[in-house]
């Protein structure tokens, strides 16, 4: 039933407890787990130089998921792209054949998310895919 799971994750402790879950439905479906990380936008190269330094500290962020997803030993790929986190996210679910979507309830960033709004609730609403939002 869910054999191809998106695990959209910024390395957060909610992002950690969606991990956990995404694991635990890949080992019961036999499914693969894609971890999905979503840098800020770029439009100069200035932006891109952040976006870089995002990256690479997002992957330090990741470490603890990745060590738990090859301790899980289900089959697993870390995908990064860049965009602004929501509709990077739904575009990615919509234009792939996910299963299902597993996503932290909130982020590392709660300043933005009291004024924005959380990027589980904008997913959620837009996405063609089964969501299971993890506290």
């Amino acid at each position: 039933m869910y054999k191809n799971i998106l695990l959209a994750s910024d390395g957060s402790a909610h992002a950690e407890r969606a991990a956990q879950q995404a694991v635990r439905l890949a080992a019961l479906y036999q499914g693969k787990v894609t971890v999905l990380f979503v840098a800020g936008s770029s439009k100069s190269k200035e932006d891109l130089t952040e976006v870089g330094k995002e990256v690479r500290l997002t992957k330090e962020r990741l470490k603890g998921t990745e060590e738990f997803l090859m301790a899980s030993k289900i089959s697993y790929e870390l995908e990064f792209i860049s965009g602004e986190p929501g509709p990077s996210i739904v575009n990615f679910v919509n234009d792939n054949a996910f299963d299902i979507l597993v996503i932290g309830s909130r982020g590392l960033n709660g300043l933005q998310e009291m004024i924005l709004g959380s990027v589980s609730h904008k997913v959620v609403k837009r996405t063609k895919c089964p969501v299971l939002i993890v506290k």
